[in-house]
């Protein structure tokens, strides 16, 4: 193999397929990078064993080859090279990487142990912007939980709801996020039961996707993405775990919420900030509910303690709430409204909160509640 590539072409490619693979652990070939040189183009693929990427550049290929490199070492060294082109030959068993009077020489992987990836399904492909979908992945993520025995609560949930909806929610026992959108083309492909996205794909996803619009499409066992210009393509496994039946969560207490506190987001949130200086024992925020002033109290057996009010609307039966200050601030920061809602059923039962602005989207968090002066969480949701 011989090719001359452009740095600026490819270092963006490889520092994604990079940070996918593992850096000391796991198998070898999990930490390599595969070069594939033919025809114009140089395919660049790195998988963890879960997470496939590929990226095809642009290249002068001299002589076609297939070679596998350890991808960390790879990658860091052409991000420190300089701007410009770079060449890459192969010598029977080791890889020259050559600049100008600069040349490096790095040992390869055995070919036998590349396998192919699965191929982009052309046939169930939709576009979706990829700052929308970044957007819904920040509003749901942090409420997935992280801990792996609990099974399906470890995934974010897509499924196809009423005629063109998408409804997209996480849950870790004592949250629950759910953002709704309307896409007929995305609606249409989704299975009956729709399907599930682990956590730990997520936070890679992310990096991948940029503002630009993506192609989606899914096979029986994958979800796959692709840049519209087919430069790239980025795929995992879809999740086996069943998710909780969370309708049945939310009709439960639908029509129990019968207190609303309607308050400025960013002076909550301020008010918080400073309140959970005094957190030191029992992690949460008394909430006493008047109808025009809304009262927060703190307290730390070794730090003090600390009161502020903040003016409000509310109107309810409840008198007095504890929640947990920071899950509240957490919550409040993933809302774009200005003005937010805090609807309450009960001292422990959930509470849902909505913002003015924040269409089709809201959160349910547990209160806390108080005996003999501690606070812990009553239940999950």
């Amino acid at each position: 193999m011989f090719i001359k590539i452009i740095k600026e072409d490819v270092i963006e490619g490889l520092q994604k397929s990079s940070s996918i693979i593992p850096v000391k652990t796991g198998a070898a070939f999990l930490r390599t990078i595969w070069l594939e040189a033919k025809g114009d183009r140089l395919k660049i693929r790195a998988t963890d064993s879960n997470i496939e990427f590929t990226g095809n550049y642009p290249a002068i290929i001299g002589e076609e080859g297939l070679v596998g490199v350890q991808g960390k070492t790879f990658a860091d060294l052409v991000r420190k090279l300089k701007p410009g082109e770079i060449s890459l030959r192969l010598d029977d068993k080791t890889l020259i990487v050559e600049q100008g009077k600069r040349k490096y020489c790095l040992p390869t992987s055995d070919s036998s142990w590349f396998q192919e990836f699965d191929s982009f399904p052309n046939e169930n492909k939709v576009l979706l912007s990829g700052d929308i979908l970044k957007d819904i992945i920040n509003k749901v993520s942090y409420c997935i939980s992280d801990d792996d025995t609990m099974e399906g609560m470890t995934c974010m949930s897509f499924k196809a709801v009423d005629d063109e909806y998408i409804e997209i929610c996480g849950l870790n026992g004592h949250q629950f996020a759910l953002f709704k959108f309307q896409n007929e083309n995305i609606h249409k492909i989704l299975p009956e039961d729709g399907f599930l996205i682990s956590k730990k794909f997520l936070g890679e996803l992310k990096k991948w996707l940029s503002e630009d619009e993506i192609e989606i499409s899914l096979s029986n066992r994958r979800l796959f993405f692709r840049t519209k210009d087919n430069t790239e393509i980025f795929s995992f496994p879809l999740s086996t775990y069943n998710f909780p039946n969370y309708h049945e969560l939310l009709n439960k207490y639908e029509n129990q919420f019968n207190s609303v506190l309607e308050i400025n987001k960013n002076d909550l949130i301020d008010s918080l900030d400073r309140l959970i200086i005094f957190n030191s024992d029992t992690s949460s925020t008394y909430f006493k509910l008047n109808e025009n002033e809304l009262l927060l109290y703190v307290e730390g057996n070794e730090i003090g303690e600390a009161y502020e009010s903040l003016p409000c609307n509310y109107k309810g039966s409840i008198n007095d709430i504890v929640l947990l200050t920071k899950d509240v601030i957490d919550i409040l920061s993933h809302f774009d409204s200005e003005i937010v809602k805090f609807y309450f059923s009960g001292k422990t039962d959930p509470c849902k909160i909505i913002g003015e602005e924040d269409y089709n989207y809201f959160v349910i968090t547990m209160p806390v509640e108080v005996e003999e002066d501690v606070y812990y969480i009553e239940e999950e949701a």
